[in-house]
């Protein structure tokens, strides 16, 4: 499931049942409605609804999903195909990963994109170089090969620690 913090409103209102309540005749009554709950307690009834925000916070908790429950079945996560990914996904995890700033430039990025060298496996060598589990996983899953070279003739098994090449090729035996 996933989390994703929303603001709600609680006003409260209050209406009379009797002009002299008693315990022995009011008891509680809970009712569901969709995304809000009422609640009557004897001449007290308290609504919830989801509407201009009064600063009160809560969690919510989604199902995404074929079934409900997994994200990859919802396309957020592991669902994409090789060719879902572009130059544009190379650029923006060259970025994220700080590599800018230590290249100084982007001519590391060209020169790999000019090798006529596919996206997601241009995502897998900088990703291996990186040691990025999930993110290596998710490429895997989209179909990266983990033996194209680039320019040096090396691949992403080369560019990988130890850990990261054992998690590699066990990842990639599992799929088999």
């Amino acid at each position: 499931m996933a989390s994703i913090p929303c603001i709600t409103q609680q006003p409260i209102t209050s209406k009379f049942n009797n002009a002299f309540p008693s315990p022995l005749v009011s008891a509680p009554n809970l009712a569901s409605r969709f995304l809000g709950t009422r609640k009557s307690v004897g001449w007290l009834s308290l609504t919830s609804r989801i509407g201009p925000s009064n600063g009160s916070k809560a969690t919510c908790w989604f199902r995404f999903g074929k079934n409900g429950v997994d994200a990859e079945g919802a396309g957020i996560y592991g669902s994409q195909s090789r060719d879902d990914f572009d130059r544009d996904d190379v650029e923006q995890y060259f970025n994220y990963m700080g590599m800018l700033a230590v290249e100084g430039s982007y001519d590391k990025m060209e020169a790999l994109l000019s090798q006529n060298i596919h996206p997601v496996d241009i995502l897998l060598l900088l990703a291996a170089s990186e040691g990025d589990k999930p993110k290596i996983e998710e490429l895997l899953r989209a179909g990266a090969k983990y033996d194209v070279k680039d320019a040096d003739g090396r691949t992403a098994l080369d560019r990988a620690n130890d850990e990261i090449k054992d998690f590699i090729l066990n990842f990639s035996v599992q799929r088999a």
